[in-house]
């Protein structure tokens, strides 16, 4: 049985006014699989990137983007039955989740309590898992410790700044200089990211333990000479095409160059890169951990704008723009 429902399409690669808002038909969730209700989706820089045909290993167009959601399940294919219908969940689904209902493998589905500010919960999936995966498990953050976050305003960025101050760390990074007020508010010592000066102000403090550099290409020297001995450079998402508009060279080179690193053993210095992965043993343990924060109060998520699934070409022009802080939320439902 088939369901017709209103998704964005990527027919081809290209600018925002590529996007399609059509109709479509959805099948019935077969073996493994829970056809969910999506209440719910990001716009991030891997959506930027896949509408530009530049996100690594990506599809071919026509495609339909949405790398994570929430909604509600709907009805189990055969051999599921950890979901029932009305069941609120949560998926890193990579692509799909900008459609009204999508078909999505029961194994990475995880269940969200009731209660939560949905639009903040969704924007965790992503952007905040992303953060508190390289915080707990890349370089292992702790109190008082000092690190350096490229693109503080951005929506990882923010996630960074709050998850490192609750452990104890101090933070550094660069921003726009119309985002300083906000981020100098929530206790980031932050600097101009078209000045360099930065450099030379976190080597004579000392040097910092962590930096984390989404830019990628040749930030990532930049990184490297203000991290201290024993210090750790985590890149990751290679968001500088989606920020900058601009063409993406091969990655390859640039990851090879960062790993290249690590052979320098005398000076102390490590490298990594980081990417979020939904079949890891951490992730659904590391995402009930975030709702939980979420529904305590401990943490906040800024959310920059709203945007229904009708003006997804706007969504993406607001990221490209790079106004205001924290995630853009598509309401789908």
């Amino acid at each position: 049985m088939e369901t017709t429902i209103r998704k964005v399409l990527v027919p081809h690669f290209g600018d925002e006014s590529v996007l399609q808002i059509i109709e479509a038909t959805v099948a019935s969730p077969q073996v493994g699989e829970v056809q969910v209700q999506v209440l719910h989706s990001v716009v991030a820089g891997s959506d930027v990137n896949m509408r530009r045909g530049l996100y690594p290993f990506q599809k071919k167009a026509p495609l339909t983007p949405g790398y994570s959601m929430i909604g509600r399940a709907l009805a189990n294919g055969p051999g599921c039955k950890k979901f029932a219908p009305g069941t609120l969940v949560a998926c890193l689904t990579i692509y799909g989740s900008q459609a009204e209902r999508m078909n999505v493998p029961e194994k990475f589905v995880s269940p969200v309590p009731e209660g939560l500010d949905l639009r903040q919960a969704t924007a965790l999936i992503l952007d905040w898992m992303t953060a508190y995966e390289m915080l707990e498990h890349s370089a292992h953050v702790k109190r008082g410790q000092r690190i350096f976050v490229h693109g503080l305003s951005g929506a990882v960025g923010t996630a960074l700044l709050h998850l490192a101050h609750l452990r104890g760390a101090e933070v550094f990074g660069t921003a726009s200089v119309s985002k300083h007020a906000e981020l100098s508010a929530a206790d980031a010592v932050v600097f101009d990211y078209r000045q360099k000066d930065w450099i030379q102000q976190m080597q004579r403090l000392g040097g910092v333990d962590s930096v984390f550099d989404p830019l990628g290409y040749q930030s990532f020297d930049e990184s490297y000479s203000i991290l201290r001995k024993g210090g750790l450079l985590v890149g990751y998402g290679q968001n500088l095409p989606a920020l900058s508009n601009g063409p993406r060279p091969s990655p390859l080179p640039m990851i090879l160059k960062l790993f290249a690193r690590n052979l320098a053993f005398w000076s102390g210095k490590r490298t990594t890169f980081f990417g979020l992965f939904r079949g890891s043993k951490h992730f659904a343990p590391d995402l009930a951990c975030l709702f939980r924060m979420l529904g305590e109060g401990r943490i906040r998520v800024p959310i920059k704008a709203v945007f229904p699934l009708a003006d997804v070409q706007e969504a993406h022009r607001t990221y490209a723009r790079g106004s205001g802080v924290g995630s853009i939320i598509l309401d789908v439902a």
